[in-house]
Formats: structure tokens, C-alpha cells, sequence
């Protein structure tokens, strides 16, 4: 009767610890939600506390339990949360836990390596010192509310941060306790303000043309309606407006296409000797016109490399025009081909026009970026040219170098 009676209580035991088992995963779930994650990602965390949870009490009550031969050390900042901290030193968010009065009950390794290692105990305001971000902890502290500000800093580096701070389940005690999360997001505003950028310069450049056209129509059906020589003087340039605007959407979605398969690598072969001989006799009426001569200096065996064709065509044609048209006063373009004795392939075009400044060189790759607007848009150019040739060679696991001196010309150098 004894026995029976024993093992009644162990039931009725397990069955306890199976209800609370249940509720710790369903508050860790409802946690994780109103922190911000997704409900797949909260059910994981509740199916993680459930697991946990049923390996603790599987052994009958009553029974010791077999020591573990190896235990996992817990964080060294980890206070009584049971295995909570080991789930958060997983997580590449960097997560404190305070406590009511703001002392940090443990941080995550994401924030130590982030932030800097402080001793457990200290007030948040020793390594949080932004006041936007130390009242929205105040606020939360005392009312309890969960509360969200983007904090920004401007050294070592600039990064952009997501703050949440909110009021999870309490501590061994039930004392309250309250999580901050700061999520990095300094690449995805990077991101945004390129693309702002990039709409606005290219608004502003279809603007002009747009509205270069406008006028000289608006003319033409006006005032010079039947004026036969301001038609011959007005409809050349008009062409040339358009032909402006068409070179600007075609590098436009050249750069789209680019970027929608920039994480593919091609895997064509290609031989640059035939390559570059193609690009020379392409541009040769440009360098007559400009009386320039391209001066090929080809190695005697093939030198072929992994690439897309037609790209690397689109990268040479621009590297050896803008020679052309820039450098144009040195009176000669020097195209360069050499294999490698690592058996990697390297192309120079070297001009010697006027070279570039040397505050100029790092932003040359920008999109729409120029040295001289008025110098580019007379020779026809997009602003784009280079944006293309950096994204080509970013897809070719390839890189330009270049060098200039103001007076001695300029090395653009594409090695594989």
C-alpha cells in the first residue's frame, strides 16, 4: 500500500511539473512576441523551455539524479535564469537583463564583444550614456512600458542601432526583471541612403534633357512653327537630348541586372587576349576622331580567366574609352595584359592625360559621381560608367586599382 501510495505521488508530482513546464513555455513565447519576434521564431523559444524543462523533471521523484560527465559552463555574466542565458548567448543581438533599479543582471557575449565586459551589478548608464536611450529605460523601469528608440553613434565608426527595452517574466525571486536589445541596422540605413541618392541623381539627370526637350518643342510648335532654320539648329540637339536620356535608362538597367545577380559568380571561360584585340578595333574610329592611339601589349600565350563575356567586354569598353576621352591629350592609351606567376590574369589601361586628384580616386566607383560635371556631360558621359565596371568585377570576384598623379595620367588596373 505504501508503494502504491508512493507511486501515486510521484504521478500526481510530475503532473505538476508538467502544467508549470507548460506555462514557463507559453510566457516564453508570449515574451518573445512582444519583444518583437516573429511568432515562428516565439514558438521555437517555447518549444526550446518545453524541452528543457521535461529533460529536468524526467528523472522520478525521489531519485537522484546522474551527475553529468561534462556540463556546459554557463556565461560568466549569467545570473539564477536557468537556461534562459544560454539561449540568449546565441542570439547575434546584443541583450542585457536588468534589474528594477537598472543594474545589469547579465549580458549576452554579442553584448560583450559589442559593447565591452562590465561587472554585473553596474547601472546601465556605465556603458549606455545616450540620454534618448536612458530615458526610454527610465520610462520602462517605472511604468513598465516596452519602449523603442533608434540610437546612433558616431565613433570608433558610425553604426545605427535599434534599442528595445521590455519587461520579461521575473528573476528566481519574482523579482521583476526587464530586457534591452540593441539591433545593428547601420547597414540597411547605409543601404536606404544609397538608394535615396541614387533616385535623386537619377531624377536629376533625366530632368535636364527632359526638360532641355520640352523647351525646344514647346518652340517649335510656337514661335518658330515655320521657321526652317530654327528646326535644323533645334532637332539635332533634340536628338542628342534623347540620345543622352537612352545611354542613362540603358546604364540604369544595366546596374539592375547587375545587382539581381551579383551573388552568382559566372563560370564561362574566357580568353582576354581575343578580348581586348575585340575592344581595340571597336573604339579605334572613337581614338581617330579623338587622335589617340590604343597601343595593345599582349603577353605571347592565351591568358584565360573565368568571366562573362559580353560583361567583360562592357568592362574594358569603358575603361579604355574614358582613356580615350579623358586622356585624350596624351596622345596615346597603353593597354597592358600579364599572367601572373600565381596564375591570376592582370589588366592595365594607362593614359597620359591631365590624372585625376588624389581627393577624387576613392569616389570614383560612386554612382553619378564626376571629377568635372561640365567635362563629363561634354563628353557624353552618364556618370555611370565606373558604377558598372565595379559591380562587373565584384560579380567576377575581380578588383580595381587605381593610381593617378595630377600632370602624369592615370592607371586603371583590373586584376583577377
Amino acid at each position: 500500500m505504501g508503494r502504491l501510495e508512493q507511486t501515486v505521488r510521484s504521478i500526481a508530482v510530475r503532473a505538476l511539473a508538467a502544467r508549470l513546464v507548460l506555462l514557463v513555455a507559453a510566457a516564453t513565447a508570449l515574451a518573445a512576441v512582444g519583444f518583437g519576434f516573429a511568432p515562428p521564431v516565439a514558438a521555437v523559444v517555447g518549444w526550446l523551455a518545453v524541452s528543457a524543462a521535461a529533460l529536468a523533471s524526467c528523472s522520478p521523484a525521489g531519485d537522484e539524479p546522474e551527475p553529468q560527465e561534462q556540463e556546459r559552463e554557463p556565461s560568466e555574466n549569467a545570473a539564477d535564469f536557468g537556461d534562459l542565458p544560454r539561449f540568449l548567448d546565441e542570439i547575434d543581438l546584443a541583450v542585457y537583463l536588468l534589474a528594477a533599479d537598472g543594474s545589469v543582471l547579465f549580458q549576452n557575449r554579442s553584448a560583450s564583444s559589442t559593447f565591452g565586459s562590465f561587472p554585473l551589478g553596474s547601472h546601465i548608464s556605465a556603458r549606455m550614456r545616450a540620454p534618448g536611450v536612458l530615458d526610454i529605460i527610465r520610462d520602462t523601469l517605472a511604468n513598465g512600458h516596452t519602449n523603442q528608440i533608434e540610437y546612433s553613434e558616431r565613433l570608433p565608426s558610425e553604426r545605427v542601432y535599434l534599442v528595445r527595452v521590455a519587461p520579461v517574466a521575473g528573476g528566481a525571486d519574482d523579482t521583476p526583471v526587464f530586457m534591452l536589445v540593441l539591433r545593428d541596422i547601420s547597414e540597411a540605413r547605409r543601404i536606404d541612403r544609397m538608394r535615396s541618392d541614387f533616385v535623386a541623381n537619377a531624377s536629376h539627370e533625366l530632368r535636364t534633357p527632359l526638360a532641355s526637350l520640352r523647351g525646344y518643342i514647346e518652340t517649335l510648335q510656337g514661335p518658330a512653327k515655320n521657321d526652317t532654320k530654327a528646326q535644323e539648329r533645334f532637332l539635332p540637339i533634340m536628338l542628342d537630348q534623347a540620345t543622352r536620356m537612352s545611354r542613362l535608362v540603358d546604364d540604369l538597367m544595366s546596374l539592375s541586372r547587375l545587382e539581381a545577380k551579383a551573388h552568382l559568380s559566372p563560370e564561362q571561360q574566357v580568353t582576354l587576349n581575343t578580348l581586348l584585340e575585340h575592344v581595340r578595333d571597336g573604339l579605334l574610329p572613337l581614338a581617330e576622331d579623338l587622335n589617340v592611339a590604343i597601343n595593345l601589349f599582349l603577353p605571347e600565350q592565351q591568358v584565360t580567366v573565368n568571366g562573362d563575356n559580353d560583361e567583360l567586354l562592357e568592362v574594358f569598353e569603358n575603361l579604355i574609352e574614358n582613356a580615350c576621352k579623358y586622356g585624350a591629350e596624351g596622345g596615346r592609351v597603353d593597354v597592358y595584359l600579364k599572367a601572373r606567376e600565381d596564375g591570376a590574369a592582370e589588366v592595365s589601361v594607362v593614359d597620359y592625360g591631365p590624372g585625376i586628384p588624389a581627393e577624387h580616386v576613392p569616389r570614383l566607383t560612386e554612382r553619378f559621381y564626376r571629377v568635372s560635371v561640365a567635362d563629363s556631360r561634354s563628353k557624353k558621359g552618364t556618370g555611370l560608367g565606373l558604377a558598372i565596371v565595379k559591380h562587373i568585377l565584384s560579380r567576377h570576384r575581380s578588383r580595381l586599382v587605381v593610381k593617378s598623379a595630377v600632370g602624369k595620367g592615370t592607371t586603371f588596373t583590373v586584376r583577377f
